[in-house]
């Protein structure tokens, strides 16, 4: 039997009601038989990343357990993403109906391919490490220290609690 790792999912959207599309992803989440002991932070709205003009992002960040691999967890959060209408091929940085990114897994670090551990920016992007800090203040990501201490250092420009 595997073991349960801790991991965190950064949720955002801006179409179609983004808070909506949010809570809407974060109930999927909560179905996902792999996943257990789910919890999701308050939400956020924050000015979107990137040269292209678009509405405020809503987002939030859920925390759970997995007994799943850290590769087969992001291919069912990308099948959870196409289920709720986010199309495979999709513009970088543009606007997007759901994201859902693999933030941290346990204590996995790995780069190259389709899977980044941490996510990258995770520090550095107060849209993620602001919600994560509401549920995981005391996480140490891999490689970058405590999620409190991060957040600490983040500028709260451009995001606001909703």
């Amino acid at each position: 039997m595997s073991v349960w790792q801790p991991v965190y999912i950064g949720v955002g959207s801006n179409v179609d009601d983004p808070a909506m599309q949010v809570r809407r992803a974060v109930a999927q989440l909560g179905a996902i038989t792999a996943l257990r002991a789910l919890c999701v932070s308050a939400l956020y709205g924050s000015r979107p990343l990137g040269p292209i003009a678009q509405p405020d992002f809503v987002n939030a960040v859920a925390g759970a357990l997995t007994q799943l691999d850290s590769r087969n967890l992001l291919s069912v959060l990308q099948g959870l993403e196409r289920s709720l209408g986010r199309p495979q091929q999709h513009q970088k940085w543009g606007p997007r109906v759901i994201d859902l990114d693999l933030l941290v897994f346990g204590r996995e670090r790995c780069c190259g391919g389709s899977l980044e551990l941490p996510h990258p920016g995770i520090g550095a992007r107060n849209f993620v490490i602001l919600p994560l800090a509401d549920i995981a203040p005391d996480l140490d990501v891999p490689g970058l220290g405590r999620v409190a201490e991060l957040a600490a250092r983040v500028s709260r420009e451009g995001i606001w609690p909703l």
